[in-house]
């Protein structure tokens, strides 16, 4: 199991910890997404350089 897969099903844990609902399913689906990137971020798939990186030079 990779990093992209660990931190999608950690979301996935985290988010039904909430109470059985509508806004549940939005709060899972959304720490879900988080996990997912953070995931494929620890696997390298994901480039943050743009993201978090300097500026671009003038």
């Amino acid at each position: 199991m990779n990093a992209t897969q660990t931190g999608l099903l950690a979301g996935l844990v985290l988010g039904l910890a909430a109470s059985q609902s509508f806004i549940t399913f939005l709060v899972t689906l959304a720490v879900g997404v988080i996990g997912l990137v953070v995931g494929r971020a620890l696997d390298g798939r994901l480039d943050l350089s743009d993201v978090f990186g300097r500026g671009r030079d003038r």
